[in-house]
């Protein structure tokens, strides 16, 4: 008999399409597992509603569980609430640093010497310095924006916060 623990087993090796250094468990995107006899339900909630990544993780959740044999699922897809950065796991928000993408929630307020005013600032995944600068609010997906560090003058993803 399956168990809604043996098929999160399976979904813990489904990375978001967008950022796939993340399981859509890592993202917080998967809600809820549920398993009726042999009829599988997997709930998810995109990162915002009209994710164009939902799709093909809505193919890959099927994919990986009828690799396992369960052919018998259902992927809803919920709204409400709405998705939020807080359901990243630390487990995620370790992986976006590691792999150079600056973790959502560590926007510090940074004073700038000379007059320069006050500014948002964003911890560099690489050196780990907080003088950036955003470059645009606009990255490589919806979810992240373009980065700078002053110190090392890499530029870096910032994965926005929701």
């Amino acid at each position: 008999m399956t168990t809604a623990e043996q098929v999160r087993e399976v979904l813990a090796e489904v990375y978001d399409p967008e950022i796939p250094v993340l399981t859509i468990e890592d993202l917080g995107v998967l809600r809820d597992v549920s398993v009726d006899g042999e009829h599988v339900v997997v709930t998810v909630t995109p990162t915002y509603s009209g994710c164009p990544a939902m799709d093909e993780i809505r193919a890959d959740i099927a994919g990986a569980l009828a690799a396992h044999g369960w052919d018998d699922v259902e992927v809803r897809t919920v709204l409400a609430p709405a998705w939020t950065t807080e359901w990243m796991s630390d487990d995620g928000r370790r992986k976006l640093r590691e792999h150079g993408i600056a973790p959502p929630g560590e926007l510090l307020l940074q004073i700038r010497p000379f007059g320069a005013g006050a500014g948002a600032g964003v911890t560099c995944p690489q050196c780990g310095s907080s003088d950036t600068e955003e470059l645009t609010r606009f990255g490589s997906t919806s979810c992240k924006a373009l980065w700078r560090c002053r110190s090392c003058r890499e530029p870096f993803d910032h994965f926005k916060a929701h």
